[in-house]
């Protein structure tokens, strides 16, 4: 593949709005930016998306960093694939850190689209033109998150997640649906509840979700199978899907209705596009979760999401949903409801290389020769 560099930028921005869920408040977002320089002088970019702290999974920024420099980067330098799809075999060599994986192997996606003059969308397989954009409300107070939804309505995005626990579940879905009635709603659970909530779980029926996702534990497919026999509302797996196997299985047992894809969670966008495509053989709608990214992980799931089995809003907003300054340029936006798909090569957008120097606490760059 004529790799020349890898550089890595491990970067820290504060959020508009802290971003709640049952096991972590997040106020400020580390991450890690990879640029992948070509012999040729192409370039490609791809996000570490792991958080701090392991309470997403169990990879963080330190572990992911640690991951890049003294394994995946050296292995790369080892044995260069020839053929971008040797990658995620080549990488298979290290158990697991999937996000840590994920960072290089999509910025060699955008290293590659950009050498063929193609957008990362038409790369893919994906449709031009735009996609849908959901949006996620991330406090458990009801009067802030009435808030949060009517300016969500008010620029136009067309689904919304809210997050729920055993200690903030059926009256807080219940008082959102009171005050909006014909809202497209869904609510992720990030696996606060066992088979003993399963009453209050169906409870939640009657308000007409599109989903309730990973209800049940982290790592969990046979649970969720016997839930989902218990409720109407569709069960989306998130957490549990961790590769194509994982996908497999669920589907079979009969645990979910939907899959939430992350690129980051699957180890990059050749395993995201694998899962997509079982999904879409077997009728299992797919969407694209979020990881309170920068603008360089939002740009790849931008491009993902223009796969036809998307037929669900993802959690893609745009940069001005978390950040007051985003690391790309232009940032990413949504009118109407919808993100428009670049057309331009590669993901289509450009590191603010300015304001990305203002938010890196520290870099470090790998020569291939």
């Amino acid at each position: 593949m004529n790799i020349w560099s890898i550089k890595l930028h491990h970067i820290k921005m504060p959020l508009k709005v802290p971003f709640s869920t049952h096991l972590e408040t997040v106020s400020e977002r580390e991450g890690i930016i990879v640029e992948v320089t070509g012999k040729d002088g192409s370039k490609g970019c791809g996000e570490g998306v792991a958080f701090s702290s392991p309470w997403y999974t169990e990879e963080t920024v330190s572990t992911s960093w640690h991951m890049l420099k003294d394994f995946l980067i050296p292995l790369l330098k080892k044995r260069t694939p020839e053929h971008l799809g040797e990658t995620e075999k080549l990488f298979s060599f290290f158990r697991r850190n999937h996000m840590a994986k994920a960072a290089i192997e999509s910025a060699l996606w955008d290293l590659e689209a950009r050498r063929k003059g193609l957008s990362l969308s038409a790369f893919l397989g994906g449709c031009g033109g735009s996609i849908p954009s959901g949006v996620v409300v991330g406090t458990p107070n009801i009067k802030a998150a009435v808030g949060q939804i009517e300016t969500f309505l008010d620029k136009g995005y067309t689904r919304v997640k809210i997050k729920i626990s055993p200690e903030n579940d059926v009256a807080f879905v219940a008082e959102i649906r009171r005050q909006f009635p014909n809202l497209d709603l869904m609510a992720d659970a990030n696996s606060a509840y066992t088979l003993e909530d399963v009453d209050k779980l169906k409870a939640l029926d009657e308000y007409g979700l599109m989903m309730i996702e990973q209800p049940l534990g982290n790592d969990d497919i046979v649970d969720h199978a016997s839930l989902q026999k218990k409720i109407s509302t569709p069960i989306c797996l998130d957490e549990s899907i961790v590769s194509l196997d994982d996908a497999v299985k669920a589907i079979k047992l009969g645990s979910c209705r939907v899959i939430n894809i992350k690129p980051g969670r699957v180890g990059g966008l050749g395993p995201a596009k694998k899962i997509h495509d079982y999904c879409r053989k077997h009728h299992i709608p797919v969407w694209c979760g979020g990881m309170i990214e920068f603008g360089v992980s939002r740009a790849h799931n931008v491009a993902l999401a223009s796969l036809p089995g998307f037929t669900i809003p993802g959690d893609i907003s745009g940069s001005d949903r978390y950040w007051e300054k985003d690391i790309i340029t232009p940032e990413i936006v949504v009118e109407k409801g919808r993100i428009k798909i670049p057309e331009r090569p590669g993901l289509g957008f450009d590191l603010d290389f300015r304001r990305l120097k203002e938010v890196t606490l520290a870099q470090e760059e790998f020569m291939f020769e």
